[in-house]
């Protein structure tokens, strides 16, 4: 249940019941330097904004899940899709109680108002302080500036003993209570909201012996019992899927099983869907059967390996209980195999375990060896990172310039709420909380970029594109490091700082001298790369005097839903998806619309307004830019996106998503987490390719997802691939003579029908059935017939999602308004028909394809 709070906060908080006069006194003497820049002494952040009411339909999970339509008070601001994601997603309380938050006022304060009592108790703010960072961080959220991670949204203010961080590495040893100890310990993080990541390498291999006998299963037969675990609270947990990582080294003797295990389960997925099974949803109970599907897999590979490739070498692998050689390999076969596995199935990954390690602040208290699921996060075994991130858009400036001082203000505040979080948050277990403690990571990040570079007229694939993106994470990470330098002056380093205090400086040195390498002519605005020099040269001699209170500050997430609540157009550190886009309309329908972007980098390219009106008239016609007369060709690539226009030719290519990975990566703690997609036609070789290239450019980690490499996305074969492709007869799918059936009564402008679909063993649809309540003999039978022919097609196996692309919004009598909240106007019998089956029977991501908004769904 949601803590109730003011919509305003009271003016002070309690401190003296918290701390002593005399301990009072010794919290003014280490005050931490924030000052007011965006908010001003006696006004209200909530005061100074306009805002405005909307409906948000809230649903829990499962299949009796309470269902309710509320209206939410929002700044008028904050689009409809920020409105329904933070209504459904991170209001609190009981749905259907009067205790349900209605307001974004009361989701922000409180988280606000908790870390505002917890930055007291831990004696990081004093009475003055309070109101000054209650205000700014209240500012700065509810403008869309910045966002916290999904667990503190989910979790502060609602549990006494909050589940903060999105992230947590793990470890387990080669002993049967510590796997077990693992698989438990990831479903208490699982169900908090967050994700875990673990090195699977020191369990002993499928062929080495036990103490009491016999052989190990190996670490690739425990993965198959975790990931069920996994699954199990997927769903049933409270907030949303379960998500983890699990790492193997290169030099494992079981590397080849786990290179290709989830390959190998791709082949099943594609028989069942040749058997009739529905493979698209991914909640068909089908996808029981197929393993390893709850994780990331990554390979960790060294410089050494690396090196063994290139120049065409042997690699062994080598047992875990006695060191000794175990199998022998080509690497090139190794590494070609890697490439193969994940050109069939988009897994494993590549973690470049040697650069990882040269970066890393804190060796004397071990390796890093694992990442979180999205590969961003690295740093020890049991440790923990919350995450925030910061909308880049948000400080350009009309005139073109970039808002470095508020920038500046956002990393200072946004940073020292998650050192707040460190002491407040909960953790699964007391080696993560007590390493939590003693090394203080942060994650903190940004979203936006590819927004921010094309509203700047600038490529994405270019020098400019590159060395801005360079030099605003350049200014962010040092900022971090200076800002906690000065919190180390007053409350002290971490804990762990001495023993590792050369490693962390050199590190921080490295970072410093990469600035070096920043070209400031090409960054777009010289104010950025001029500040992060001086932050830097700050943070270098502040972190020697004083050292830092966080062994790591800075990464790059996906961003995926906290940027969505920010109305951010692209996520991390991504590129525009594609120049128009679609929005659901709310009466039904869909509407195309041009990026926001779009506009602003003509105007800033210099076009004239009846230019950039024939220029945006000609993308919303054709969905591409190329082609219009009115563009200048050196300026089409500042247009490029990451998806290849259905009538284009345009696409930013896999190398120049590589090298923008390259330019920020020096200047961030963690890593990016980024999957660097390739089109259907990409050969293994060339990912293989990709992998080399990403090492060389100095890369953590590197994910690659081939268009169609899973065979439950719809997929488009390319000439080539149709030739080799033989034909195969459809198999139908008989319904057994006792079926599970539903009826549904819908009216559609006063005209009354009734819809019968009936299922399958495995809940996917089977056959359809349609009567109105008035209709003649003719009506009937065309009904009928529809009925039949929809029905027989589905048991051969043309997806419903066919069906529903080709008659969703098709026009024709009796055409209005229903009496259906998900779907209020219907343009016809069949667009009604059709979307319905689609909310009853597709997935989200089928829906989201197809401009059809699902219900938002909320966990009570």
């Amino acid at each position: 249940m949601a803590r109730q709070r003011n919509a305003h906060m009271p003016k002070g908080v309690a401190v003296s019941s918290i701390t002593t006069v005399a301990a009072r006194s010794a919290l003014n003497r280490r005050k931490i330097p924030l000052k007011r820049v965006f908010t001003k002494e006696g006004a209200h952040p909530y005061d100074q904004v306009a805002w405005k009411n909307m409906k948000v339909t809230i649903r829990g999970s499962g299949m009796n899940s309470t269902v309710e339509e509320r209206e939410l008070e929002f700044p008028d601001f904050w689009s409809d899709n920020a409105c329904s994601i933070a209504g459904s997603k991170y209001f609190r309380g009981r749905i259907g109680s009067p205790e349900r938050e209605s307001s974004a006022r009361q989701m922000i304060d409180r988280v606000v108002q908790v870390l505002a009592e917890w930055g007291v108790k831990f004696g990081h703010l004093d009475d003055q302080d309070v109101a000054v960072f209650s205000d700014e961080l209240r500012y700065i959220l509810l403008h869309q500036r910045a966002a916290f991670n999904s667990p503190v949204w989910f979790n502060v203010g609602v549990s006494d003993k909050p589940q903060c961080s999105a992230c947590f590495l793990l470890a387990v040893e080669d002993n049967m209570d510590s796997i077990l100890d693992w698989i438990r310990t990831e479903g208490v993080i699982f169900k908090g909201g967050s994700g875990s990541g673990v090195n699977l390498s020191p369990l002993r291999s499928s062929g080495e012996t036990l103490s009491a006998g016999g052989r190990s299963s190996g670490p690739v037969a425990f993965m198959r019992g975790a990931d069920s675990v996994a699954g199990m609270i997927a769903s049933g947990g409270s907030t949303r899927r379960a998500a983890k990582m699990v790492v193997m080294n290169i030099d494992h003797p079981d590397i080849m099983q786990f290179i290709r295990c989830k390959a190998e389960e791709e082949k099943k997925v594609r028989a069942l869907m040749e058997a009739g099974y529905q493979m698209h949803d991914l909640n068909n109970p089908a996808w029981n059967s197929i393993q390893y599907q709850n994780a990331n897999n990554s390979v960790r590979v060294t410089d050494e390996f690396m090196t063994a490739v290139e120049q065409d070498e042997q690699w062994s692998t080598r047992y875990v209980t006695s060191g000794t050689p175990a199998k022998e390999y080509r690497a090139r076969d190794l590494m070609a195999e890697i490439a193969k596995a994940a050109w069939e199935s988009g897994d494993p990954g590549i973690q470049y375990d040697t650069t990882i390690n040269r970066w890393h602040t804190c060796p004397v208290s071990g390796r890093i060896t694992t990442s979180n699921p999205c590969s961003e996060y690295l740093h020890l075994d049991n440790s923990a990172c919350n995450l925030s991130s910061i909308n880049l858009l948000k400080y350009l400036n009309a005139d073109g310039t970039y808002d470095v001082r508020r920038f500046i203000h956002t990393v200072d505040v946004m940073l020292f709420a998650q050192e707040i979080i460190v002491d407040g948050s909960s953790y699964p277990t007391e080696k993560i909380g007590k390493n939590a403690h003693a090394f203080r990571e942060l994650g903190l990040g940004y979203a936006n970029l590819g927004a921010l570079l094309m509203a700047w007229g600038m490529p994405y694939d270019s020098d400019t594109g590159r060395h801005t993106a360079g030099a605003i994470t350049a200014l962010m990470t040092g900022e971090a490091y200076r800002f906690s330098a000065e919190i180390s002056r007053r409350m002290g380093p971490y804990d762990g700082y001495e023993l590792n205090k050369e490693p962390q400086l050199k590190v921080i040195g490295m970072h410093h001298d990469a600035v070096g390498r920043v070209r400031p002519g090409l960054v777009g605005d010289r104010a950025i790369y001029d500040a992060a020099a001086r932050v830097w040269n700050e943070a270098l001699t502040l972190g020697k005097k004083h050292g830092v209170r966080n062994s790591q500050v800075t990464l790059l997430a996906p961003t995926g839903t906290i940027s969505l609540m920010m109305d951010c157009a692209t996520t991390g550190i991504e590129p525009e998806f594609a120049l128009v886009k679609t929005k659901k309309l709310v009466g039904g329908g869909t509407m195309k619309f041009i990026n926001t972007t779009v506009p602003q980098a003509l105007e800033k390219l210099g076009y004239r307004e009846e230019e950039r009106r024939a220029i945006l008239a000609y993308i919303e016609e054709h969905g591409t830019i190329e082609g219009t007369p009115a563009i200048k060709d050196e300026h089409l690539a500042v247009f490029d996106c990451a998806v290849k226009p259905l009538q284009g030719n345009r696409v930013i290519s896999w190398q120049g998503h590589v090298k923008m990975v390259a330019a920020a990566q020096p200047f961030l703690s963690g890593a990016v987490s980024k999957t660097f997609n390739m089109s259907a036609e990409t050969t293994a070789e060339e990912i293989m390719e990709a992998y080399i290239m990403g090492w060389k450019m100095g890369l953590k980690a590197f994910a690659v997802y081939r268009d169609g490499s899973k065979a439950a996305q719809p997929l488009n074969l390319s000439d080539k691939e149709k030739k080799k492709k033989e034909p195969s007869m459809p198999v139908r799918r008989h319904l057994p003579p006792t079926r599970p059936s539903e009826t549904h009564k819908f009216s559609i402008a006063g005209h009354e029908g009734f819809l019968t679909y009936s299922m399958h063993e495995d809940g996917t649809l089977g056959e359809i059935f349609i009567r109105m309540s008035k209709q003649g003999s003719t009506l009937a039978g065309l009904l009928d017939v529809a009925a039949i022919a929809v029905s027989i097609a589905i048991q051969y196996g043309v997806p419903l999602k066919n069906f529903v692309k080709r008659f969703s919004y098709s026009r024709f009598e009796p055409a209005g308004y229903t009496e259906n909240a998900d779907i209020q106007v219907a343009t016809s019998i069949a667009d009604y028909i059709f979307r319905y089956l689609a909310l009853r029977f597709l997935s989200e991501s089928d829906l989201d394809e197809l401009g059809i908004k699902a219900p938002p769904k909320e966990v009570a």
